[in-house]
Order: C-alpha cells, then sequence, then structure tokens
C-alpha cells in the first residue's frame, strides 16, 4: 500500500510551544503509514534539526507581496510535493488554506495553537474565510474551540486534539544545584521559574510586578528568584522594568535554552502569567517534571490543571493575586509538594504525547465532508 503523504506547513520551527509540537508529531508518526514532509513558509530553524532524519523539509520560495490574495507561488511549491494531506498550522492559515485549494490538496487540517487576546474581528474574519476552505479545524483546548465556534464556517468540522508531552523525556529528576552555583544563588533560594515567548500575550509584565510585591515584604529566608527562559520583542521591556522596580538582581533572563530539563529541575514552582493560551506546552512539561503551577485562568490552563489544583489559579492580570499565589506555595512545602504529585499524574492521565499523535493520524484518515 502506498503512504499517505502528509504536509505539515509553518510559518517557521525556530522556537516556543507550538514549534515542539509540530516537530515532535513529525517525528513519532507512523512512518509505516505516513510519508512526512514538512514546508517552512519564512525558514526552518531550531526544532527542525534532526527532522531530516523522518521528512523532507522544504522552504517556501520568496513570495511577492499580493501572495495574501493569491499565492501562486506557494501553491506551486505544495503542488510540487503532491500532498494526500496538508496540516497546516497557527500564522499561515489563510494562505496556506487558499493555496492548498489553489493545488487541489485532498484533505486538509488545520490546527489553532492559541490566539491573541483580544482575537482582533479582522483575524476572525480572514479566518472564516480561511476555515472555508478546510475540512478538519482542531483547536487545542475546549476553551478554545468555544471561542472558535462564532467563526469556524461549519463548526461541525471542529473538533479537540489536546497537546501532549513526553512524560519519560520529562520527569521529576534530582537537582544538582548547578543552576543555583551558575546563578549565584545560595543552595536555599527558592526559584520560580518560566518558560516562554516574551511577548505580549504572555503577561510578563504582569509576573514582573508581582515578583517586586513578593520581595516587597519577603521575610521567610533567602530572598526567591525568578528566572524566565524565552526570548521575544517584550524582553528589552521586561528588563527594563526589573530595573525600574529595584528587582533586576533577583530576576534572571536566561533566553532560549536547550537545557530546559535541567532548569525545571531547579525550580521550585512553576508559573505562567499570560492574557491568553490554548494548551501550554510548557505547562504541561513543567507538571511532567513535577512542578507545582501556578498559572492565570485563560484559556486551557483550568482545563489542564483540573479539579485537583484549580487553587492554583489565579486572574489574569493581577499581579496582587499571582503574588499571593506565589507566597501561599513557597510557605506551604508540603502543599507545594502534593500539588506537584498531583501535576504529573494529571499529565500522565490526559495529556500524552502518544494519544495526541494517534488523534492526528484519525483525522488523516477521516472521511472528507
Amino acid at each position: 500500500m502506498r503512504r499517505v503523504r502528509v504536509l505539515h506547513v509553518v510559518d517557521n520551527l525556530n522556537y516556543g510551544g507550538m514549534e515542539r509540537i509540530i516537530a515532535e508529531l513529525v517525528r513519532r508518526a507512523d512512518r509505516d503509514r505516513f510519508e512526512l514532509h514538512v514546508l517552512a513558509v519564512t525558514y526552518l530553524g531550531h526544532f527542525a534539526e534532526g527532522l531530516e532524519d523522518v521528512a523532507t523539509l522544504h522552504v517556501a520560495r520568496p513570495m511577492s507581496r499580493f501572495s495574501i490574495v493569491r499565492p501562486a507561488s506557494l501553491a506551486r511549491d505544495i503542488r510540487t510535493i503532491a500532498p494526500d494531506v496538508i496540516h497546516i498550522h497557527s500564522g499561515v492559515w489563510f494562505k496556506a488554506a487558499r493555496a492548498a485549494a489553489m493545488a487541489g490538496v485532498p484533505r486538509r487540517v488545520y490546527t489553532d495553537h492559541g490566539r491573541q487576546h483580544p482575537d482582533p474581528w479582522i483575524n476572525r474574519t480572514i479566518d472564516r474565510s480561511a476555515s472555508a476552505r478546510t475540512h478538519h479545524v482542531v483547536a487545542v483546548s475546549d476553551a478554545l474551540r468555544d471561542h472558535m465556534r462564532s467563526f469556524v464556517a461549519d463548526p461541525r468540522r471542529l473538533t479537540v486534539v489536546r497537546n501532549g508531552v513526553d512524560t519519560e523525556h520529562f520527569a521529576p529528576r534530582q537537582s544538582d544545584r548547578s543552576l543555583h552555583t551558575e546563578l549565584g544563588l545560595d543552595a536555599d533560594t527558592p526559584i520560580i521559574g518560566s518558560v516562554g515567548r516574551l511577548e505580549p500575550v504572555k503577561g510578563y509584565e504582569v509576573a514582573i510586578e508581582a515578583f517586586a510585591k513578593l520581595l516587597a515584604d519577603w521575610s521567610e529566608g533567602p530572598a526567591p528568584a525568578l528566572v524566565l527562559i524565552g526570548d521575544g520583542s517584550e524582553r528589552q521591556r521586561l528588563e527594563s522594568d526589573a530595573r525600574r522596580l529595584g528587582i533586576a538582581d533577583h530576576v534572571f533572563f536566561r533566553g532560549w535554552r536547550t537545557d530546559i530539563e535541567r532548569h525545571l529541575a531547579e525550580f521550585d514552582l512553576f508559573t505562567m502569567s499570560s492574557h491568553s493560551e490554548g494548551t501550554s506546552v510548557s505547562l504541561l512539561e513543567a507538571m511532567s517534571s513535577g512542578l507545582c503551577p501556578v498559572v492565570t485562568r485563560v484559556g486551557g490552563n483550568a482545563a489542564v490543571l483540573g479539579e485537583p489544583l484549580a487553587h492554583r489559579l489565579v486572574p489574569p492580570a493581577d499581579p496582587d493575586a499571582l503574588a499571593a499565589a506565589w507566597r501561599d506555595a513557597l510557605t506551604n512545602p508540603d502543599d507545594r509538594a502534593c500539588d506537584a504529585r498531583r501535576a504529573r499524574q494529571r499529565v500522565l492521565d490526559d495529556y500524552s504525547l502518544d494519544a495526541m499523535v494517534r488523534a492526528y493520524e484519525s483525522l488523516y484518515d477521516a472521511p472528507v465532508e
């Protein structure tokens, strides 16, 4: 039997949770059934490293400024690859769906990995048009699906596939305190950590303000440190905020790292101050690693934490609530350890990477209406 040729289309595979998910989806797909291709619209990037062993990698030819109206060159690229299934990812839906229709791709799948907050009406209008050219539209959380129902042309085509992570790779491990040494911290300094893009939607300005409030009246031993892994357009502003608030000596911007597991092993607490989320891969990885989460009640975060960890959710854009939740977690180590075990079990039970891959493979085979 001829394998089904699947083409993933993404802007790039450089850094971020979506990019990690796509790379894992390509790596773990059943290669006896599927022939995998990846087409990057701009460039490949970090998470494409090693994918050439399991897939054929492509970079789209440069497009004209009119490509949003008629993406002819992208359609030619797609027609040359001749996929049976095209799987489009956030950031390129409209253009790639239009190009796939022009190229005559028989089965078109789109995954929305998370949206801006607020979601501009013009985006929803454009995406309604894209959805009319898409056979299966996937949201990564129930909350995101509910939001998308208002603009997906045929809501019957809308389904949920929750992100998953490698629970063997991201597992609790013994810390060697090397990160503390590297950062010049005492071995017993508590670390509040986060992993994510330093972009407005992630709300890190709220975390910086909350951390200043936490430090202002901290008297429980060594002052905590805030460690942020990631990079983006907000980095300079956030660094400036930390200096303005007098907390720069306690805030560490680590950029993108390849040793996230080492950092997670030394975090006492994992946090997110996002204004919007789909199903956060960084949150799943941290919980799978046995970390207690304190995150905002947005998007799929509440579903990820579930009822056992609902008390660790805080309102978005509320630095006072975030600081109070951090304080509660840091000053009650037994409760924090209990919730860390619950967090690990949540991921084991409901956010398996293999289950995610099988769900997408089923969509590749699903009938087209």
